[in-house]
């Protein structure tokens, strides 16, 4: 109970014993108060002009004003506050315009108000007036599968391309049913609607069902116009609703506490799915999404704080059966355009700016070309003549060395030659064959000078065998010289098969006129 009202508790126990007659000192012994307390409430009743009987039937304010009457200190403070308090609205509004900070508006008010409040006091009072605005809604609680949200995560997540070593930055989608608090995240190319909408059905996917419905903020994916009361959404977001049976709601603009759980699983997304990875290196989008994975299986084994239950086991003991099931097949959007195969039998998908190869044999002829989120198919005459997994990398290609000229084919293969090439080739015919390459590779001043000399060794399958070759270059192993010659050589002379010796070497025969090697010593 606040002094205040202990106060007036006080005093009308003492107008009611000042009634019966009680002396100051018994009426100070059985209110446990100072004597001259009971004398200063006394003088001030008696000042109202008023008898006890009608002090004991008015309000307590009114009654407040009489036994503690304001003084001149107190009036000051009370209009100091009242003038903050008639331009609280400007206050909060200028607080809201860009550069403006509490310092900034004390300045102004002391340039009013000389004998006004510090600095300190008027940051408190202007607090104070604004804790009505910051009030939160207690939202009822959510049924179970009524709801999917969804978000992008504002940080993005990166890897590291191979091929130029760039750094490519990818945007994370974020879903969440906020009955059980069981989400799904995934890392995509770009924010574009075919990825969005990968994301949404890899979403259901994850939890195994459709629910209800789907709230996403002013997405420009999704919403073609954001309104507080019917938003417009995009038709191709509108198909997927209808594929799905889920009914669509978009956030108030600029109002994310209209999608709090969602927004609180972006935060969970960067503690517990961005920091445990945030030290290793990917090389791709699938690498992220792998990581992404193991890490929610972590999350969602985890405990609620203060609660003995986890996201997995209240989703699927409550959850998971009120979910609609999914479609045969998902929503996926397929385009299809023609294009002229170009000088470099490649088709280029302008959407992209990728280049993707077709058989060389297709220059100049109009090709027809079917893509979605994930491939590319090309179609001459009906027939599929090419296929590729799609790449969203600007101005970059896709190639197969067999759609090559043979020209063009040599050389893209000896542009990608190696010594780990070499050796990994070797060992696909046998441990023989790849200890004599790397003996081969080992022997030359300069590494590439043997690069032609291994091709042919591993061309020798194709005249012979790849158990012949594993044969010769066991039999040449021992030997002081290596390259192609000798194991062609052993291949030609059938040396490699077993019961065939080598012929020795000439020898000069013995005779008394030779002199040997003492004479020379």
């Amino acid at each position: 109970m606040s002094k205040k009202l202990i106060e007036m508790k006080i005093v009308r126990k003492l107008i009611l014993l000042l009634q019966r007659g009680l002396s100051e000192r018994q009426i100070a012994q059985q209110l446990r108060i100072s004597r001259p307390s009971v004398n200063r409430f006394k003088e001030r009743l008696a000042a109202s002009g008023k008898n006890l009987e009608e002090l004991s039937a008015i309000e307590d304010t009114i009654l407040s004003s009489i036994v503690q009457p304001k003084t001149e200190k107190t009036l000051v403070e009370d209009e100091r506050t009242d003038f903050i308090t008639a331009h609280k609205d400007y206050y909060i509004a200028e607080l809201r315009r860009t550069g403006v900070t509490r310092m900034l508006l004390w300045q102004e008010y002391s340039r009013d108000k000389p004998v006004g409040y510090g600095y300190s006091k008027f940051c408190e009072l202007l607090a104070e007036l604004q804790l009505p605005q910051r009030a939160s809604y207690h939202m009822k609680p959510y049924e179970p599968a009524a709801m999917m949200m969804v978000d992008f995560a504002g940080d993005k997540i990166s890897y590291i391309d191979k091929t130029t070593g760039e750094l490519v930055e990818c945007p994370v989608f974020v879903s969440v049913l906020p009955y059980s608090g069981y989400s799904y995240a995934v890392a995509l190319p770009n924010e574009r609607t075919p990825s969005v909408l990968k994301a949404l059905n890899a979403s259901l996917a994850y939890f195994g069902g459709a629910p209800q419905s789907l709230k996403c903020d002013n997405m420009r994916t999704a919403v073609i116009k954001g309104s507080k009361y019917e938003p417009l959404f995009t038709e191709v977001f509108e198909q997927w609703a209808l594929h799905n049976s889920i009914a669509l709601f978009a956030a108030r603009p600029r109002k994310p506490k209209d999608k709090a759980p969602v927004e609180k699983e972006v935060l969970l997304t960067y503690q517990r799915l961005y920091a445990p990875i945030r030290d290793r290196e990917f090389f791709s989008l699938e690498q992220i999404n792998a990581a992404f994975e193991e890490q929610l299986k972590i999350h969602h084994q985890l405990h609620f704080q203060k609660k003995t239950i986890s996201r997995l086991e209240q989703f699927l003991e409550l959850e998971k059966e009120y979910l609609q099931p999914l479609p045969i097949s998902s929503f996926v959007i397929c385009h299809k355009v023609e294009c002229k195969v170009k000088m470099n039998y490649h088709i280029v998908l302008s959407e992209d700016e990728h280049q993707y190869s077709v058989p060389y044999k297709y220059i100049g002829k109009m090709v027809a070309v079917n893509y979605d989120i994930d491939h590319v198919e090309v179609f001459y005459n009906m027939e599929r003549i090419a296929f590729h997994k799609r790449s969203y990398k600007k101005a970059g290609y896709t190639s197969l060395i067999e759609h090559m000229p043979e020209n063009h084919r040599r050389f893209a293969e000896q542009s990608g030659w190696d010594a780990d090439y070499f050796l990994r080739e070797a060992l696909k015919i046998g441990i023989n064959t790849q200890q004599y390459i790397e003996k081969v590779l080992q022997s030359r001043p300069v590494i590439q000078q043997a690069f032609d000399g291994c091709k042919g060794i591993l061309r020798l399958v194709s005249r012979y065998s790849a158990q012949r070759l594993e044969a010769a270059c066991k039999r040449a192993l021992p030997g002081s010289r290596c390259g192609y010659i000798t194991i062609e050589n052993i291949l030609k002379n059938n040396l490699d098969k077993p019961g065939i010796e080598e012929p020795e070497p000439f020898r000069i025969p013995k005779h008394d006129n030779t002199r040997g090697p003492d004479e020379y010593q």
